[in-house]
């Protein structure tokens, strides 16, 4: 056994019934149970929406980690930090996200952050690389950030270090900066397009079992239990919000850069499926004022 699964994996043994012996020819592991403990885990971003929630989870499970940040002295774009954050780091998750969406800078965010991270994990031997990536990435080349996200996982795919990456549709926490990048006066004009929003806790669920689990060397999708309009989505939302604009479905409205279809931010076959509804996580989430009432 390597050092890596050596420090990660616990094995326990129970004994199995004749009738749990009888069925488990399909499952040749029948009583055993194989669990990763108290690694050394690197969160890239680990101070952001996802990432807060995620440190926590993980530390919770009783892991070692490290809630990396520009803030906490950790820069993946000019390299500040990285080598001493990733000594004796099992795996890195890759939460990093641009502070432009402007087109140039968007991409040349994600390759020089991934160049660097990579090179970093590949020095200090890190056993799995997972990353946060977008359900529609490879369908939308018109959107400058989807193309930026494309290039980040081509990096990955290129690089000699085990991965998984985890494509997940839009947040409900983000609707509101989608209603303000379509927004003219009163009007928002948004596309009538199909999504699964999902919302972040069930996104850090995901990314917490995928975090721990063996390396896919591929790709996982995750999304929410109920495909909508977009339009109709961003509506609610700002009813909901007392918000008084209102929203136009344009099919040629563009998302991000991009026009859609129903198939542009939905995922394929067999996603991850979140729990939580809009309705539900509107319930549970704090009254949020709208950008048309900041004052």
């Amino acid at each position: 056994m390597s050092g890596f699964a050596a420090r990660s994996l616990r094995i326990k043994v129970s004994l199995c019934t004749m009738q749990d012996l009888a069925l488990s020819f399909l499952v040749p592991t029948c009583g055993r149970q194989i669990e990763r403990y108290g690694m050394k885990i690197v969160v890239i971003g680990g101070t952001g929406l996802i990432g807060t929630k995620l440190v926590n989870k993980l530390r919770q499970s009783g892991h070692e980690v490290v809630a990396a940040s520009p803030s906490s002295g950790v820069n993946t774009i000019t390299g500040e930090g990285l080598a001493e954050a990733l000594v004796g780091a099992q795996i890195v998750v890759d939460l990093a996200n641009s502070p432009s969406f402007e087109d140039k800078a968007v991409l040349e965010f994600f390759e020089t952050s991934g160049r660097n991270l990579l090179a970093a994990e590949a020095a200090s031997g890190v056993g799995h690389h997972v990353a946060l990536s977008v359900v529609g990435s490879d369908r939308l080349p018109d959107s400058g950030y989807l193309r930026a996200k494309m290039a980040q996982e081509n990096l990955i795919k290129a690089s000699k270090i085990p991965y998984t990456i985890v494509r997940s549709t839009q947040f409900f926490e983000f609707l509101g900066g989608i209603a303000q990048s379509g927004t003219v006066g009163q009007t928002v004009r948004l596309s009538p397009a199909l999504v699964q929003p999902i919302a972040s806790d069930d996104v850090v669920a995901a990314m917490a079992d995928v975090t721990v689990a063996a390396p896919v060397n591929g790709t996982v999708e995750i999304a929410g239990p109920e495909r909508v309009s977009l339009a109709e989505l961003v509506q609610r939302f700002l009813s909901a919000n007392q918000d008084p604009r209102k929203v136009v479905a344009d099919v040629h409205a563009r998302y991000f850069g991009a026009e859609l279809n129903d198939q542009s931010l939905t995922p394929g076959d067999n996603p991850r499926i979140g729990s939580t509804n809009f309705e539900a996580w509107l319930s549970r989430s704090k009254p949020q004022k709208s950008a048309s009432q900041a004052g």
